[in-house]
């Protein structure tokens, strides 16, 4: 299959990296400059500076070109897709195509499969998720993923595709779980990465944590997906991931509110519209996630992490 990505940021581009060791990619930049300076230079100066492009990647702003791919791997920003499906439906109508970002979006609660099939029901969507830092897989670093499709012939035949020398691919059925997984963990990571700030300490984190997997489990099961893929890679694994390394955006974000320092607005940090939709969701749905309420808390101001501490250590003792 030829692969096609739309959006050379950070992960678009280290993506392409990776997969250029099985055959040609095409990589679509929106800006003309960047692709231009991208294709020139062989490195993304501005999102990826110091790995070099491998000759099998075309730098290109034609979207024909690269939404024109058997494969099309959509690794542009949750609160974006939408806009991005809508502005090129009729390249991309019919096509395969693997959602390649995490989150829920805000004014839908969807997840980006759910807006694929929302903006484009003639294509063919899946998604690839897990713990995965742009950084690492363009460094030829191991990691696994997981491709959810709900059409299981299809996500064989994606899973070979897509499976690189230093990317392992496993296979799922549950879209949902992978959605739900990908989008609550940047929900937890903030509030993990807020207690660190605080000087909480470690133990604090472990607990947050554990908790947070709890409210992760809680809405995926209540929307019908499975426990196990919440257990795996693009639950836990991912999860696991966000929640310990400064590399995760959403954890600095956490981490700059626990210290009382600002934060560049310029940084997309999916987990901060997630955790509004979620919360909207929860409410909607008569779930309790007092965590991800404490989160929302911090991100509008309306509360300090002191008091969103003392609420949630004041909840009702239970059975865990």
């Amino acid at each position: 299959m030829n692969i096609g990505i739309v959006g050379s940021g950070a992960f678009g581009t280290a993506l392409a990296v990776s997969l250029a060791q099985n055959g040609p990619v095409w990589l679509w930049s929106r800006s003309p400059g960047q692709a231009t300076d991208m294709q020139g230079n062989r490195e993304n100066r501005l999102r990826l500076p110091g790995v070099a492009l491998p000759d099998a990647i075309t730098v290109t702003s034609d979207f024909d070109l690269a939404g024109g791919q058997d494969v099309v791997l959509l690794a542009v920003p949750m609160q974006q897709l939408r806009g991005v499906l809508h502005a090129h439906a009729g390249t991309l109508a019919g096509r395969v195509l693997v959602a390649c970002c995490k989150g829920m979006e805000l004014d839908t609660g969807l997840g980006p499969v759910g807006v694929i099939a929302r903006v484009l029901p003639t294509a063919r969507a899946a998604l690839l998720t897990g713990p995965s830092f742009a950084a690492d897989i363009a460094r030829g670093l191991p990691t696994a993923l997981t491709l959810a499709c709900a059409d299981e012939t299809l996500g064989k035949s994606l899973q070979q595709s897509l499976n690189t020398p230093n990317i392992r691919v496993y296979r799922s059925t549950d879209t949902i779980g992978a959605e739900l997984g990908g989008a609550l963990k940047n929900v937890i990571a903030i509030a993990c990465g807020a207690v660190i700030g605080a000087g909480l300490g470690a133990s604090a984190r472990a607990a947050l944590m554990t908790r947070g997997y709890a409210e992760m489990q809680r809405m995926a099961l209540a929307s019908g997906a499975r426990a196990e893929t919440l257990a795996g890679l693009s639950g836990f694994g991912d999860l696991a991931l966000t929640c310990t390394s400064d590399q995760s955006r959403n954890y600095r974000l956490g981490f700059a509110i626990g210290r009382g320092d600002s934060f560049d607005p310029a940084i997309t940090v999916e987990g901060a519209a997630t955790a509004r939709a979620v919360a909207d969701k929860a409410a909607a749905m008569e779930l309790d996630m007092p965590i991800t309420r404490s989160v929302v808390g911090l991100l509008d101001r309306t509360l300090t992490l002191t008091e969103a501490m003392a609420q949630l250590l004041a909840r009702p003792l239970k059975e865990e």
